[in-house]
């Protein structure tokens, strides 16, 4: 397993190590030990969610108010989608930077994204499921939403068609509304 930190201090993509036979193939998802040598600090899962979405459906730009803070960790378990983190943490040194990545089946590649780090995707395929590992169960009004075409994040979906979204995501705020209104998180200098 091969644990790299991406341009966002704190976020690292996860590329496991495949053992192929005339079987199929076997892969370790998640390892907390060697996450957490990383890390510096443990990642114990509080909360296991999948979402299933066809082609086209962009979700995303999400994070959780600090309290309650949530870190995931992401994998694509069926299909394929691009990937996207953003750091909302105010004060970063990465403030507003993303990070793109195609996670895939396949490949088996994931992401760990700390707390104050949204996360969107676009969905690459039909039936494309994603499995999230969170820090934190769901707390109800803690999310906040990002407008994932802000001009200010400028982030590079690569659209083929017009996006299926939620109305929660078509009306969500910019980075500029959202930082005014005091909701996102400080930058805690660890970057975990």
């Amino acid at each position: 397993m091969r644990i790299e930190e991406t341009g966002i201090p704190g976020a690292f993509a996860v590329t496991p190590h495949l053992l192929p036979d005339d079987r199929g193939s076997f892969h370790e998802g998640m390892r907390a030990d060697k996450l957490e040598q990383v890390l510096g600090a443990p990642f114990v899962p509080r909360q296991i969610s999948y979402s299933v979405s066809g082609r086209d459906t962009l979700r995303g730009i999400h994070t959780t108010a600090v309290p309650p803070g949530q870190a995931k960790y992401v994998t694509c378990v069926h299909g394929a989608l691009r990937d996207i983190i953003v750091d909302l943490r105010v004060g970063s040194p990465a403030f507003g930077r993303h990070h793109v990545c195609t996670l895939d089946a396949r490949s088996g590649r994931s992401l760990y994204i700390p707390e104050g780090v949204g996360h969107g995707f676009l969905a690459l395929a039909d039936d494309t499921r994603i499995c999230y590992v969170m820090s934190t169960v769901y707390a109800p009004g803690t999310q906040i939403d990002i407008d994932p075409f802000d001009p200010r994040l400028d982030l590079p979906w690569g659209l083929t068609a017009a996006p299926r979204m939620s109305k929660k995501d078509t009306e969500a705020r910019s980075l500029a509304e959202t930082l005014e209104s005091g909701l996102l998180p400080a930058w805690q200098g660890t970057g975990v």
